[in-house]
């Protein structure tokens, strides 16, 4: 299984970026993909969830209404459309998945998902 993360790059504050999540080898036809940040000096904390089985989506309290999660089932990618960034959006971005259904507590949680990609970097400049 191999998870590719691509789209960060360097903007400033309210700048939109688009990052993606390439997936290849997962054996599950629905399955949980997650993107998770890492700033500086911070623990990696999640960010936003898509869960194939009913198409469900959560996001973390401080990107909500500014970041959007969507899969493209013919390029089994999972794109997250980020608006309005601000400096503290500024982190490693990491996608991550599992293969089937995660159910709703877990959904958050870092150890829920097996597998990851290699991470892309997000700078906002204030």
């Amino acid at each position: 299984v191999q998870l590719q993360a691509s789209g960060g790059g360097l903007v400033q504050t309210g700048d939109s970026l688009r990052l993606s999540c390439a997936a290849s080898g997962i054996t599950g036809t629905r399955p949980t993909v997650a993107w998770f940040r890492q700033g500086p000096g911070k623990e990696r904390e999640f960010v936003a969830v898509f869960r194939s089985s009913d198409l469900r989506k959560n996001y973390a309290d401080s990107v909500k209404g500014r970041f959007t999660i969507s899969r493209d089932n013919a390029k089994n990618t999972v794109t997250l459309e980020m608006n309005s960034l601000q400096p503290e959006d500024t982190g490693v971005y990491y996608c991550a998945a599992s293969p089937g259904h995660v159910i709703v507590s877990r959904l958050q949680e870092r150890g829920t998902y097996e597998y990851w990609g290699q991470g892309t970097l997000v700078t906002v400049s204030s």
